[in-house]
């Protein structure tokens, strides 16, 4: 990809805080690319972010993830607040893209100026999450979106990460698709702040939500603490979703007034800055050592010469050494 001229930037940044798509589009490409470019741009947005809420969407594969985004995104549009959506697919084993591009069963949104609706690959990140999310997260902020949703993959157990990246996580269940004693041993519950049982209609939907009920009763909470609701859905009717959209600005009252969303928040930066720190780490040992210095390294511990923590040592070492 060509490198633009640093003038451009500020003129992309501010024509995206106006919302207008294409450039939106163009910034989080630049994100995506890992772009030259890309400190700039965070440098132009981070005056105009911090204001969106971010909700988490997750749970296994089938529960209907796409379909209740796209309800979701419909009631917060009758409530006149702009949505953003990054919908993170698996990605494509040859080229890295996004497998399900933009999320058909959205596309009734698709003509809706108050609508931004992003496909991302996952690039093979175990968590389901892209390592772009939350710079992608900030152009959206920036770009005045009132709520992102961030739809995952679904793939387990490493799926939990949604919650480190939203102020609120919504955790989908439906009957057929595994109980919920089965979804909390995956952990995938521990993240839940609301509880979606979604194709209600179908047999089983009770039994899930009883399952739900012990679960969360028996899980140890701090005094004040809050409480995950259960939320019974049919999101291709479009039932029991206004109920969702509720106790998600319930959660966010609540985040609010314990101090809770500051500190949620101020994770979600540490985290950043931590991952960002570790990414140019690894990139600057790539670029002065050859493969083969760690292929010695490898061959040393496999053969007894040395342990894994002396060959890490003397691998920051070298990173360490004048050049």
């Amino acid at each position: 990809m060509g490198r633009r001229s640093t003038g451009d930037v500020p003129a992309l940044v501010e024509r995206a805080r106006q919302g207008d798509p294409r450039s939106v589009a163009r910034l989080i490409s630049l994100v995506e690319d890992a772009s030259p470019l890309l400190r700039e741009v965070m440098a132009g947005l981070v005056a105009h972010a911090g204001h969106a809420q971010v909700v988490g969407i997750t749970g296994p594969p089938g529960v209907g993830k796409s379909t209740s985004t796209s309800a979701l995104v419909g009631v917060l549009r009758r409530q006149g607040r702009r949505v953003g959506v990054l919908a993170v697919d698996p990605s494509s084993p040859f080229s890295g893209g996004a497998l399900l591009g933009d999320r058909v069963r959205m596309q009734e949104h698709a003509l809706d100026p108050g609508v931004y609706i992003r496909s991302m690959a996952s690039r093979g990140h175990l968590g389901g999450l892209s390592w772009a999310t939350p710079q992608a997260l900030r152009v959206l902020d920036a770009a005045g979106c009132d709520v992102v949703l961030v739809e995952t993959v679904g793939v387990g157990q490493s799926e939990v990460e949604v919650a480190a990246m939203a102020d609120t996580t919504l955790v989908l269940l439906a009957p057929g698709m595994g109980d919920g004693i089965q979804a909390a041993k995956a952990g995938i519950l521990e993240v839940g702040d609301v509880f979606v049982v979604n194709k209600s209609d179908r047999d089983g939907a009770a039994q899930v939500r009883r399952e739900l009920r012990s679960v969360v009763a028996l899980s140890e909470r701090a005094a004040g603490a809050w409480t995950p609701p259960i939320v019974m859905t049919s999101a291709d009717r479009g039932e029991g979703v206004e109920e969702v959209a509720a106790a998600i600005g319930s959660h966010h009252e609540h985040l609010v007034a314990s101090g809770e969303l500051e500190r949620r928040r101020r994770r979600r930066a540490r985290d950043e800055i931590e991952n960002l720190a570790l990414t140019t780490l690894r990139q600057q040992w790539r670029g002065v050592h050859e493969h083969a210095a760690l292929d010695d390294l490898a061959d040393e511990v496999v053969h007894g010469r040395s342990d894994p923590y002396a060959a890490a040592d003397r691998l920051l070492a070298s990173l360490e050494a004048p050049r």
